[in-house]
């Protein structure tokens, strides 16, 4: 059987190295397609691939059509929103991601945004310090909890929003949990954000949040762009000049909000979340592990598609 690693953003070498030892000790054929340019390259890769991983590249119904081989297809990171669910159950093929592999990177983007805010993107001028300060988190999954265990040696004090996460979890890792996104925004000075677009996230930050945060707000996102509203992310900062929003997905209003508000936003100029040698190589070993573990013995424990 034939395991394809389809990256427009390729692997680390090393990373590369070990994807294929996983994949070739256990029998299989491992093909490459790197910093590929056109969709069509893509399509007739996975013409004959059994098996697929990828980073963040858009796996839509087109790819699934193509894929008439296909059994699974593993996210090497922890969102997959760049892959049809649908269309993939549709096509009986198992998606699955890596979470956890990368959210130490992600963590440690936090703070690096977080402190560059709060310092004033370093412009000569007076800042804050993060000690004593409260950090919010929507979401406590992975990357939340790296989170919350970097921001005790700051001395934040740490509080988190998650339905999804009993309360138990959070208290055990001095965590407070919050019951609302309105108490989460309202009680911190600092709210990173960790949560997936999905239908019900899209958009849903926005003016409101944002205007009820304490003087000298900080937003970071280093989860997805699509759950901002951005206009209403525009209005804030406009009636709010204390408030600052740093990210690592550039919105669609990235020119306009730079133009307008300056060293008030910040934004990478790509997805560098899991852009460390470390990250990569976790995710790319994990995917060709969980490509085994599935076309080997039928295991499935990360599946996100039903």
């Amino acid at each position: 059987m034939k395991v394809l690693v389809a990256t427009e953003k390729p692997f680390a070498t090393v990373a590369v190295d070990g994807i294929r030892k996983v994949v070739e000790d256990a029998g299989y054929e491992l093909e490459l397609l790197e910093k590929y340019q056109a969709k069509s390259e893509l399509l007739a890769a996975v013409a004959n691939a059994d098996a697929l991983i990828i980073r963040s590249d858009v796996i839509d119904a087109e790819v699934f059509d193509a894929a008439k081989n296909l059994k699974i297809v593993v996210r090497a990171g922890a969102g997959y929103d760049n892959v049809d669910l649908a269309s993939a159950t549709t096509h009986n093929v198992v998606v699955e991601n890596t979470p956890g592999q990368n959210s130490n990177a992600v963590a440690e983007l936090v703070f690096g945004m977080a402190v560059m805010a709060v310092r004033n993107n370093y412009n000569g001028t007076s800042g804050t310090e993060l000690k004593g300060k409260r950090l919010g988190l929507q979401a406590y999954g992975q990357v939340g909890r790296n989170v919350a265990r970097i921001a005790n040696g700051f001395g934040m004090e740490v509080s988190a929003f998650d339905p999804y996460c009993p309360d138990e979890v959070m208290t055990n890792d001095g965590v407070k949990p919050v019951h609302s996104v309105d108490d989460l925004y309202s009680g911190n000075d600092v709210v990173s954000i960790h949560i997936p677009a999905t239908p019900e996230t899209r958009k849903s930050i926005g003016y409101f949040n944002l205007t009820n945060m304490p003087l000298g707000g900080v937003v970071v996102n280093t989860a997805r762009k699509e759950v901002i509203d951005e206009d209403g992310l525009a209005k804030a900062l406009r009636e709010r000049t204390d408030l600052r929003y740093v990210a690592d997905v550039k919105p669609d209003n990235a020119e306009a909000l730079k133009e307008e508000f300056g060293g008030r936003v910040f934004f990478t100029p790509k997805k560098m979340g899991a852009q460390t040698s470390e990250a990569n190589i976790n995710a790319g070993i994990a995917a060709a592990n969980q490509v085994v573990a599935y076309l080997r013995d039928g295991v499935n424990k990360f599946q996100v598609n039903k």
